[in-house]
């Protein structure tokens, strides 16, 4: 296990050296940059740094940037057409000497496209060639070897995270924003709306506050919400009426339940949510009080009921 400690350590240190020796001021530069690209943003590598590239410019897409990933090679063959100058070409790369990307420089410049080079040491080729250059300094790869990409990949992708997340900020990128990138998966559930999975209109289960219970128990039985929402005669909400609420009723031994309207009925304090927070938000707030969860709550806007969630549709989303 000695050895494993050895190669955590090693590549820690590697990395914190990274962030010790980074030029801030330059990376703030490649940032606004990438931030005033009026057109596409266009990622380039050759073997592992292209791998990077390509992994950033998903990253960026999903966070707000217009961005793709530009093979080197078929640059020459056709590629270059899709490349304008109001666009910005990133190269990856960690000798810098890397002849695929020298290659197609003359013909970007050609073009007038602005291109900036991510290499791990100073006074490179591609340092001198490309528009603008920041050094991501690594002082030597976790491989035994000092050969195998390993410490300057995580250091190219480190870096590509954080531009993209300045990105964000800059942008201010919002959590809707992000929602709408993502409808499907773990993160869509996640960023799912209220609004999104509530019910509402005709499905809604809606009695008055002056409905008699007898009248409303078939409200309830056809809804099969497990609940009624009481409103009065301005379709305000005055109160819920629960399967718990039916149960109470008929136990009361009363001989005119049945004929006893729904606000002598109707809990009058109850919780509600807006349309607009997360589903997640929902659930936490029915199992807030832990000696006493509830299993809906009433969607109100502007002080009028749009909807209804209920555990059961939290749990159909497998939030």
């Amino acid at each position: 296990m000695s050895y494993l400690k050895d190669l955590f350590s090693s590549q820690r240190s590697y990395i914190l050296e990274f962030f010790d020796r980074v030029d801030l001021q330059r990376a703030e530069t490649v940032i606004n940059k990438i931030y005033g690209c009026k057109g596409t943003l266009f990622f380039t590598g050759v073997g592992k740094s292209g791998i990077i590239a390509e992994k950033l410019v998903m990253t960026l897409l999903s966070t707000g940037t217009k961005a793709m990933f530009l093979p080197p090679t078929n640059v020459l063959h056709g590629d270059l057409g899709i490349v304008t100058k109001h666009d910005l070409v990133i190269m990856l790369s960690k000798s810098g000497e890397t002849k695929e990307l020298i290659q197609i420089i003359p013909y970007l410049k050609q073009k007038e496209v602005e291109t900036i080079s991510w290499v791990s040491s100073a006074n490179t080729s591609l340092d001198r060639l490309c528009d603008f250059s920041l050094e991501l300094f690594v002082r030597r790869e976790l491989c035994p070897f000092d050969l195998a990409p390993t410490t300057s990949t995580a250091i190219q992708l480190i870096f590509g995270d954080i531009v993209a997340v300045a990105l964000m900020r800059k942008k201010s990128f919002s959590l809707d924003d992000y929602a709408k990138n993502h409808p499907a998966g773990g993160i869509g559930q996640k960023v799912l709306k209220v609004r999104d999975v509530m019910l509402s209109g005709d499905c809604l289960p809606v009695c008055n506050v002056q409905d008699t219970l007898k009248k409303a128990l078939v409200e309830l039985s056809e809804k099969k919400c497990g609940c009624l929402i009481v409103t009065d005669d301005k379709k305000q909400i005055q109160g819920i009426f629960t399967d718990g609420d039916l149960r109470r009723s008929l136990q009361s031994n009363s001989s005119h339940v049945l004929e006893d309207k729904m606000e002598q009925l109707m809990t009058k304090a109850f919780l509600s949510i807006g349309p607009e927070y997360l589903v997640q938000d929902a659930a936490k707030l029915m199992q807030k009080n832990c000696k006493k969860w509830v299993a809906m709550l009433p969607v109100i806007e502007s002080s009028k009921l749009v909807g209804l969630i209920r555990m059961h549709d939290i749990l159909q989303v497998k939030l």
